[in-house]
C-alpha cells in the first residue's frame, strides 16, 4: 500500500519548508534510511531520510518549491501501484476502507470512476517564487502528441515575479494539457500528464477530470453588450461602446472600426503595413501578430470609412507581476511610515572622473553605475539604512544587496546585486546591464530578484528631475534618482552655469531616524561629489 512522505517539521520554530534538492528521481527504489531530499527550513539546509521502504511514485513538491510542514512531499509504494486517487485528495486509510466494500468484477458497471492508466505523471502549477500563489501559462512549447526528454522546456510560467522557463522532471508523450495559454491557476493545480507512447489521452483526460481537476481561474471578460474581442496572443479584451451603429465596411472590424491586436498594430506601424490590406485570422476575423508577419502584400492604400459616434476602451486583464507589484507596494505605503529627504548635488567632478575613466581599453560605465558603487559604501557606514523591519525585531545587514529597478513590460522587476561593495565600477555595470537584458526577456531566476537590503531607482535616463518611491519592503529605504541637469549655479560667490542631479531618499521611521537618513545622505554627497573616493575607500 502507498505511503504518504510529509514536509517534515526540522526545528522547533519551522513552518514550512523549500526542497533544496532531491536525491532521487520517481521509478527508484528507496530503502528506509536512504537520503532523498535537502530540506531548507528557516535555519538551515538539512538531509532528510526516507522512513518508508519502496519505489518513489510522486515527487509532491520540486526542487525550489516551498509548502507547509505535512503538505504532501511523495508518495512511496510498490511499482506500478496506481496512486491516483491519492492525488485526487483520499488517504490511504480511506482507500484501506473502500478496498473492502469493493464489489466483486462481475458487479463492476460501466459507470465506475475512471482510473489513470499505468505509467502517467501528473505535472502540477509549480511554485517559482517564494511568495507566488499561481501561475499563468504565457506559452507551452509543446503540444499534446510531442514527446518529451526530462529537461525540455515544457513550457513559460508567469509567476508574481517573472516569466520563467518550466522544464519536464518526467520522460514520454505530453497525453494533456491542463491550462490553456493566458489562463491561471493556482499553485499544485494540474498543469499537464506525461506518459507511455500508445496510452489513450481520452482516458488521461477522464481520470484527471474524476479524480484531479482543480477549479482554474481564468482571465474572465467583462460581459457586456456588444460582445468583447480577446486577443490571444496578449490577453487583451477590447469592448467597443457603440453610440451609432455603422455598417461594417471591411470583414475584419467591429461597428465599421478595423479590429487588430495591439502589438498587431504596433508591428504594422514598424513595417509600413495597411492593416486594411491585410486579411485577420484571429477570432472573429481579428488582426494578430502571425498576420503581419506573414503579409506578402504592397504598401497601397485603401479609403477607410470615417467612424462617427464610435468610442472604444481596451481592458487588460491584471497579470499576476502587475497584482503582485500592487500589493507589495499598498502593503508598503499603509504600513511603513514613510518620510522624504532630499539633496542637490553637484556633479561637475562626476562628470569629468566618468569622461577619464571611459577612455580606459573596453570600459564604459554609466552615472547609475557610480550612484549604486557611492551608495554600497554609504551603507557600509550606515547600517541602520541598510535595515529591515520584522514586527519582533530589526536586522541590521552588513552585506549590500542592492535591488535595481528595471522597468519591464508588464511592470517592474527588482535584479539584486549581490555584495555590491565589494565589485569595482566595471563589475556593477557589467552585471546591472546583464540583469537588464534578461528582465526584459523574462529570463530572470528567483535567486536574482531576491535578498536585497537596499533599492536605488533611477529615471534619470527619462529626464525625470525628482521623484519619491515607495519603500521595497522589508526593506527600510529606497533611493530615486533623478537626471543630471544643467542650471545656473553659486560657486565662491559667483554664478556660473553647473551641472546638479537631485536625490530623494525615502525613509521607514520605524528603523530610520530623520539624522540618520541625514547622515546617510551627507556621506553619499561625498562619495559622488567626490568619485575618486571610490577607487581609494577600503570596502
Amino acid at each position: 500500500m502507498a505511503e504518504l512522505v510529509n514536509m517534515p517539521r526540522l526545528s522547533d520554530t519551522m513552518e514550512e519548508g523549500t526542497v533544496a534538492k532531491w536525491f532521487i528521481k520517481v521509478g527508484d527504489f528507496v530503502k528506509e534510511g536512504d537520503i532523498v531530499a535537502e530540506i531548507e527550513t528557516d535555519k538551515a539546509t538539512m538531509e532528510f531520510e526516507s522512513f518508508q521502504e519502496g519505489v518513489l511514485l510522486h515527487i509532491g513538491i520540486q526542487e525550489g518549491g516551498t509548502a507547509p510542514v505535512d503538505s504532501l512531499l511523495a508518495i512511496i509504494g510498490e511499482r506500478g501501484e496506481d496512486i491516483s486517487a491519492i492525488l485526487g485528495g483520499k488517504s490511504t486509510e480511506v482507500l484501506q476502507e473502500e478496498e473492502k466494500l469493493k464489489p466483486d468484477d462481475s458487479e463492476v458497471n460501466t459507470n465506475e470512476k475512471a482510473q489513470m492508466p499505468d505509467g502517467v505523471e501528473v505535472v502540477t502549477m509549480p511554485r517559482l517564487s517564494d511568495t507566488m500563489e499561481e501561475g499563468t501559462v504565457a506559452k507551452w512549447n509543446k503540444k499534446v502528441g510531442d514527446k518529451v526528454s526530462e529537461g525540455d522546456i515544457l513550457a513559460e510560467i508567469e509567476t508574481d515575479k517573472a516569466t520563467m522557463e518550466f522544464e519536464s522532471f518526467y520522460s514520454g508523450v505530453l497525453l494533456h494539457i491542463g491550462l490553456d495559454e493566458g489562463a491561471s491557476a493556482p499553485v499544485d493545480s494540474v498543469l499537464a500528464a506525461i506518459g507511455n507512447e500508445g496510452t489513450d489521452p481520452e482516458l488521461v483526460k477522464a481520470a484527471l477530470s474524476e479524480n484531479l481537476a482543480k477549479e482554474v481561474k481564468t482571465a474572465t471578460p467583462v460581459v457586456d453588450n456588444p460582445p468583447l474581442v480577446k486577443d490571444d496572443e496578449k490577453n487583451v479584451t477590447v469592448k467597443p461602446i457603440t453610440a451609432q451603429p455603422q455598417k461594417s465596411a471591411i470583414p475584419q472590424s467591429l461597428n465599421g472600426r478595423l479590429i487588430a491586436s495591439p502589438l498587431a498594430k504596433k508591428l504594422a506601424e514598424e513595417k509600413g503595413v495597411d492593416l486594411g490590406m491585410v486579411k485577420g485570422t484571429g477570432e472573429g476575423g481579428r488582426i494578430i501578430k502571425r498576420d503581419i508577419e506573414n503579409f506578402k502584400g504592397g504598401f497601397g492604400f485603401i479609403s477607410m470609412p470615417v467612424s462617427s459616434g464610435l468610442e472604444s476602451v481596451t481592458e487588460t486583464a491584471n497579470n499576476n507581476m502587475r497584482k503582485a507589484i500592487a500589493k507589495r507596494l499598498t502593503e508598503s505605503k499603509f504600513s511603513a511610515p514613510h518620510y522624504y529627504l532630499g539633496v542637490e548635488l553637484d556633479m561637475d567632478n562626476a562628470i569629468a572622473f566618468r569622461t577619464q575613466f571611459n577612455t580606459l581599453p573596453e570600459t564604459k560605465i554609466s552615472f547609475n553605475d557610480i550612484v549604486l558603487k557611492a551608495v554600497a559604501l554609504s551603507l557600509k557606514e550606515h547600517p541602520e539604512v541598510n535595515s529591515q523591519w520584522f514586527d519582533e525585531k530589526t536586522v541590521q545587514n552588513h552585506h549590500v544587496h542592492l535591488g535595481v529597478a528595471v522597468a519591464v513590460e508588464d511592470g517592474l522587476i527588482v535584479p539584486v546585486v549581490k555584495f555590491t561593495d565589494e565589485l569595482d565600477l566595471r563589475q556593477i555595470g557589467t552585471i546591472v546591464k546583464d540583469f537588464a537584458l534578461r528582465a526584459r526577456d523574462k529570463k530572470l531566476t528567483p535567486s536574482e530578484i531576491e535578498g536585497s537590503t537596499f533599492t536605488v531607482s533611477n529615471l534619470g535616463m527619462f529626464g525625470i528631475q525628482e521623484f519619491t518611491s515607495i519603500i521595497n519592503q522589508p526593506n527600510s529605504a529606497i533611493l530615486s534618482v533623478g537626471a543630471i541637469e544643467k542650471k545656473p549655479v553659486v560657486k565662491e560667490n559667483n554664478v556660473i552655469v553647473g551641472n546638479t542631479m537631485k536625490l530623494t531618499l525615502a525613509c521607514d521611521h520605524r528603523t530610520v531616524d530623520g539624522a540618520t537618513g541625514a547622515q546617510f545622505l551627507q556621506t553619499l554627497r561625498l562619495y559622488i561629489e567626490n568619485p575618486i573616493k571610490l577607487l581609494v575607500s577600503k570596502n
